[in-house]
This record gives structure tokens, sequence and C-alpha cells, in this order.
């Protein structure tokens, strides 16, 4: 009904929405428009304001449920976030399938550096009761190399993850060509290991 906005005078937004949603339920994706359009009050306009909610939504839930085996099998699902300007920290949660719950940013920085601390990493993990967490973050200078900080971060999260109980699988830092993997590059120890 938020989509539609209005109904018209023959037909209120509560019954054209139900009817949107039932032609939705069947019909196949390629035909969608051309079934809202045929429908009583609905012109181009808002049936294309239907598909793209949709797929809007699809876009922003793809990665839920999501099996990851390999570091390269999480890259699809953050790569959009390359293109910002200021690092984006985020933290994957998994459940004990390796599938993914959630992806979460848990942490805006500058052009180059972001603060993390392992409150705010493990918040979420913690809430949604997850089994292991990746955390990911961009290099807007398009080198994803780490960084001294970025391995400093990575070992102070690793002891933190042993304590809370929910391990770290990988930090990968990326970029929009492709990432660096610290499980990949053996650097996913603490001090202790």
């Amino acid at each position: 009904m938020l989509i539609l906005g209005s109904g018209t005078k023959d037909m209120n937004v509560e019954v054209m929405a139900k009817r949107i949603n039932e032609t939705l339920d069947s019909c196949n994706e390629e035909e969608m428009v051309q079934k809202l359009v045929s429908l009583k009050g609905i012109g181009t306009g808002k049936a294309l304001a239907v598909a793209a909610a949709i797929e809007l939504g699809k876009r922003r839930t793809c990665h839920l449920g999501a099996h990851i085996t390999t570091p390269d099998s999480i890259f699809p699902y953050v790569k959009n976030y390359a293109i910002y300007s200021q690092e984006h920290f985020l933290v994957i949660t998994l459940n004990g399938g390796h599938n993914i719950m959630n992806i979460h940013v848990v942490s805006l920085g500058t052009v180059n550096r972001t603060l993390i601390h392992p409150r705010e990493v493990f918040v979420d993990a913690i809430r949604e009761k997850a089994t292991a967490i990746i955390v990911c973050h961009n290099h807007p200078s398009g080198n994803s190399e780490p960084s001294d900080a970025d391995l400093e971060t990575t070992k102070t999260l690793v002891k933190a993850s042993k304590i809370i109980g929910i391990p770290i699988l990988d930090h990968i830092i990326f970029n929009c060509q492709g990432y660096f993997s610290f499980l990949e590059h053996g650097l996913l120890l603490s001090d202790e290991d």
C-alpha cells in the first residue's frame, strides 16, 4: 500500500494491494509488469514501482542462507561495499551450517581507517546466536593488502573470539577487483597460536 500511495475512486489502496499480491503470486517474474498493468487501476508507473521494490528486496536479501565454504564464496555478498570512499567494517554472522544469517555494518571509518572494538563486532553475533563470524572491510585505496592496524585488529578480535566462543573464520579485505583473505594467507592467528 505504501508503494502504491493511493487507490482509485473505484478501488481503495487496500483492495488494489491485495489484487497486486494475488497477481504476483500467480505469475512469473518476466511477465510481472505486463500482468500488473492489465489490472484495473494499475498503470505503468505503479507496475514499475512494484517491480522495482521487489528487485530491491531481492538484492538486499540475496545473501540470506547462502552457504559459505571458501573465502571467495563471501566476496559476491560484500563487494557492493567496495565502491564507497570510506571504510565499511562488516560482520557476517553464520549458523552451524556456515550459512549466512546476516551482514552487519559495524563501523564506518574514513578513507583509510576505521575504529573497531570487539564489543561492536560480537554484539550482533551474540544476539543472533551465531556459531561463527567472518569479518570484512573495504579498502577505498584499492589496495587490498592488510595494514599494520589491520593485523593488530585481527589479532585482538581472534583473542576475543576465543573468550566469547564464537570463532572468526576469516578476515577479508576487499576492493572492486578482488580480496585478501587472512585465512588463505595463514594470518588468522592470535599471539597464543
